[in-house]
């Protein structure tokens, strides 16, 4: 009964409120849009059209599942694809567990062009430790955020966050905020991203990735993956 009493009201409210019952389908509708998704262990396995493998990225078995593990020196994916274009606001989130042994410069997300307009997500590797290196060149615009004092140990699992908002950056590891800086937004040019290192083959990551997303809207930290 109660539930044959909660179907008419529902769609009671539907033939009441169209409208608004379309515009918040609308809205759920276009926030999927702007959203992707990779889980580099599904797009080693079923490579699909537009990647291209540099070296012998592994999969690995960890704490969340099948990840991808990069050793450092020749291993990276290429994707003929950039879900930044045409977007002036999103999130970038990595989970990700940067491994000891690695170079000091590591490049773990590379998004656009190699020279002109690029995001990358980048690392430091003192031996022991790492620290967040973000990184946005659009048109004749710029913005680092980089603290040699905000450094974290080396071989464990963390949730990284790039957030481009009305015009500023932010940078958040495990959901705490670390830096923010300012950028005069416009869509990125480029067509390309790579993932365990720059585009031009240089600063191989070395360790383990399990998800990137992308979504096109400046998330808060309870709105980010739950690593």
């Amino acid at each position: 009964m109660n539930s044959l009493y909660l179907t008419i009201l529902i769609t009671a409210i539907a033939l009441v409120f169209p409208d608004k019952m379309n515009m918040k389908q609308k809205e759920i509708s276009q926030k999927e849009k702007l959203q992707t998704e990779w889980k580099l262990a599904k797009i080693i396995k079923d490579m699909p059209h537009g990647i291209i493998l540099a070296g012998k990225p592994e999969i690995v078995d960890t704490k969340y599942g099948d990840a991808v593990a990069f050793n450092g020196s020749s291993d990276g994916i290429f994707l003929d694809k950039m879900p930044l274009s045409d977007l002036t606001e999103f999130t970038i989130e990595v989970v990700f567990q940067p491994k000891s042994g690695g170079n000091f410069e590591q490049r773990f997300l590379h998004c656009g062009e190699i020279q002109g307009d690029r995001v990358l997500l980048e690392l430091r590797s003192t031996g022991t430790d790492w620290y967040f290196d973000a990184f946005i060149k659009v048109a004749d615009q710029n913005c680092t955020l980089i603290e040699p004092k905000l450094h974290h140990p080396l071989d464990k699992w963390y949730h990284v966050a790039y957030v481009i908002d009305n015009g500023k950056l932010t940078t958040f590891i495990n959901g705490e905020k670390e830096l923010e800086g300012k950028i005069i937004m416009s869509p990125l040019k480029g067509d390309k991203t790579s993932i365990g290192v720059r585009q031009n083959e240089v600063s191989w990551f070395k360790g383990n990735i399990y998800m990137i997303r992308i979504t096109g809207e400046a998330l808060h930290p309870e709105g980010f993956i739950k690593n």
